[in-house]
């Protein structure tokens, strides 16, 4: 049954699907596991990935689905209500369907934006669970990061009260010399954080530490979450673990988890992350969680690991890519599926007449302030002039070869004659278009939309990277700039510049995955502008090593990896019940 969406919360709708939820049990049943490959937690299970995949090895995959969407307003266009919605359109059309979705932040969960569940009756349940640290990797990922850190803060410490004859000794440890100034990781937690950005650590005696700067990320940009998302396997996620780029040396040699023997350690807190947990929509679709958020710096999409298990599982498996087709769909496209060697049937475009309109010059949006009238009243002038962003979209996608399926995430503001012009325009670009209303109906509502994308699953593609592997770092930059977001081209500060030089001139970095690294609220470097804009250079000020996750992240504009706390964050309205223990206040 479909609930009302616009008079109940979505923790309610959670609640009250919640009642019919399946059991572990019931999933092994439903999902044809044997007994040993889901491991009960509580109301939810994970799945235990190598038992799976080695039994289900020889079995055909099913049809791979990619989620992406337009350039987003700051409230998001609902690419996770997408997700559920298809799955729960294709569930109604009797098909096998399931998913993969990346595990909220407890930043936006607790901040402005709010949990990412979904929403209406396209959510995903329990939805508590899942915006409260669900089976705990995130935590585990905290665990292993700060690990790492804490051994590097006791080494230079260790290093600083001893000589090389005492440190060998007394500990067996060869002197590392880390320079106190080229630390390049930070402490993290999960949360937004701003006034801890920056900070001073190690103050006190010689006993107290290592007196330096230091700084906080949020969990989700940890370079642990990066490695999660892409790994193939237990023994793949110790290498890379190992393999982190913790600070550099005073001859300037990279000083890495493994010279701090802690990458090991590391893998044992984060060994049970390689686990999805199982969770469904409001339908009782099933959907895989694993990974997590931040597709500006890194690859931004559920993992790798889930979408294996998926495609061996289900007929139809669909998968979310973080932020607009110019981040999520083209780091899916060229570096997850790269990593991965899996091929996409088809990928959809979510849009929104609210985005649309943002883009054809309408008033700014902001998160937590009320919609202005244009966004909630017929305008087809904005429509029109907005969809230009739109067609950009399709046309990256279509780079791909592959045909997007743009789906009109429908609002019940929104008006026919708006959303028959954005369907007009979408399949004169070349695209199927399909309106859906899963975020009030359901599946009921997402009928049309699951017929297209099941229609497209049957298009002959001939999907194709958008570059070679062998294409030094700033030809790749300069392709994807031009190809992707429509700049002129890429101005290279000389520090950026010099430091590109030396990756391409260094064999260890060929095989690298290019992880572009900007603002997700424009096809540009900056947030205010919108639509599609003309004569622009990409300026890049830094490259970012992750030599763990084997990511070089070429930076166009300002990134902070710790975002800050808003005036009118969600938790204010987040309660507990004290005689039932029930969470209330969710979005």
């Amino acid at each position: 049954m479909a609930y009302n969406a616009v008079q109940m919360a979505d923790w309610q709708i959670s609640e009250a699907a919640e009642q019919n939820m399946p059991t572990p049990e019931e999933w092994r049943e439903k999902l044809g596991l044997e007994k040993d490959e889901i491991l009960p937690m509580g109301r939810l299970a994970k799945l235990d990935f190598l038992k799976i995949i080695n039994r289900l090895k020889d079995r055909p995959d099913g049809k791979y689905i990619e989620v992406t969407a337009i350039t987003p307003t700051p409230l998001g266009e609902g690419k996770s209500t997408t997700s559920c919605g298809l799955m729960e359109g294709l569930g109604k059309r009797g098909v096998s369907v399931g998913g993969a979705l990346r595990q909220p932040s407890g930043g936006p969960t607790m901040n402005v934006k709010g949990t990412a569940a979904g929403g209406g009756n396209s959510l995903l349940i329990p939805m508590t669970e899942f915006s409260l640290g669900l089976t705990g990797d995130i935590n585990d990922i905290v665990n292993a990061h700060n690990l790492a850190m804490v051994a590097l803060t006791a080494r230079m410490q260790h290093e600083r009260n001893y000589t090389d004859e005492q440190l060998q000794r007394l500990t067996g440890m060869r002197r590392l010399d880390v320079d106190p100034t080229r630390v390049e990781m930070g402490w993290v937690m999960d949360f937004c954080a701003q006034a801890l950005r920056n900070i001073v650590i190690g103050l006190g005696g010689r006993m107290d530490g290592f007196a330096m700067q230091s700084k906080f990320g949020i969990a989700v940009g940890s370079e642990c979450m990066a490695i999660l998302s892409i790994v193939r396997d237990l023994a793949d996620l110790k290498e890379r673990l190992n393999n982190i780029t913790v600070a550099f040396d005073k001859s300037g040699k990279p000083v890495t988890t493994g010279d701090l023997e802690v990458g090991n350690a590391m893998t044992a807190w984060m060994r049970n992350t390689i686990n999805p947990t199982m969770m469904c929509t409001a339908e009782y679709n099933p959907c895989m969680v694993h990974a997590g958020p931040f597709a500006n710096i890194a690859v931004g999409q559920s993992s790798i690991i889930a979408d294996r298990i998926g495609l061996k599982l289900f007929d139809y498996h669909v998968t979310e890519s973080g932020f607009a087709a110019d981040i999520g769909f083209e780091k899916f496209w060229n570096v997850k599926c790269r990593f991965s060697g899996l091929k996409p049937h088809v990928s959809v475009l979510t849009s929104t007449i609210r985005a649309l309109k943002m883009h054809g010059g309408g008033p700014k949006v902001v998160a937590g302030i009320a919609l202005p009238d244009a966004y909630t009243k017929e305008n087809l002038a904005l429509v029109e002039k907005g969809c230009e962003n739109m067609v950009h979209h399709i046309n990256t996608i279509r780079k791909s070869g592959m045909n997007p399926v743009v789906c009109i995430n429908r609002f019940y503001t929104d008006t026919d004659a708006e959303v028959a012009f954005v369907k007009k325009t979408a399949e004169a670009a070349g695209a199927r278009c399909a309106e859906s209303r899963h975020w009030e109906l359901g599946g009921d509502g997402a009928l049309e939309f699951a017929d297209a994308v099941i229609d497209a699953c049957n298009d002959e593609t001939s999907f194709e990277f958008l570059y070679p592997l062998e294409m030094k770092l700033r030809d790749r930059v300069e392709i994807i700039a031009k190809e992707v977001y429509g700049a002129d081209g890429v101005n290279w500060t000389p520090d950026a510049e010099a430091k590109a030089k030396m990756l391409e001139n260094d064999p260890k970095y060929a095989d690298f995955a290019t992880m572009m690294v900007k603002t997700h609220l424009s096809l540009t470097h900056d947030p205010t502008v919108k639509g599609v804009p003309k004569g622009w250079t990409l300026p890049i000020r830094d490259v970012l090593i992750y030599s763990g996750a084997k990511f070089l992240c070429p930076c166009a504009g300002a990134i902070s990896l710790m975002p800050g706390t808003g005036s009118n964050p969600a938790f204010r309205r987040v309660d507990v019940d004290v005689n039932t223990g029930k969470v209330s206040g969710l979005f």
